[in-house]
């Protein structure tokens, strides 16, 4: 979905701004890869070590959530772009990565880490592509 965005925004004209959120979207998505895998913290289980995730996991791995990042660094890249915008794009970010902890395939801590990454990314992107 994010990626979709970010094309979305390319073919609508928005070729700067769209470009931005790929570019936040991918360095916040490498960080998040090769967080998971030298943190290696697993997904929230039972006392059984059963995981408690109400839909599909794509990996083992809970730190960082890849779907706050990916929702933080396009909706940041946004915001940074178009003020106005941040009181929609930011809030949804937070829900997306609020369901993370309601779907209880991550721990709050690992959606913070997540966002943050994601929001780095979007000031990353507005640093080398936005200005």
């Amino acid at each position: 979905m994010t990626i979709g965005v970010g094309l979305g925004l390319v073919a609508a004209g928005e070729q700067l701004l769209g470009l931005a959120a790929l570019f936040a979207l991918t360095t916040s998505h490498v960080a998040v890869q090769v967080l998971k895998r030298a943190v290696a913290r697993p997904r929230p289980c039972d006392a059984n070590g059963r995981p408690l995730a109400l839909v599909d996991l794509p990996d083992p791995f809970s730190f960082p959530s890849g779907h706050a990042a990916a929702a933080s660094a396009v909706g940041g890249t946004i915001a940074i772009a178009h003020p106005l915008l941040a009181p929609l794009v930011l809030p949804l970010a937070a829900l997306i990565a609020a369901s993370r902890v309601t779907l209880r395939v991550h721990h709050v801590g690992d959606v913070v880490g997540g966002a943050v990454l994601g929001l780095l990314g979007a000031v990353g992107a507005a640093l080398v592509v936005l200005h």
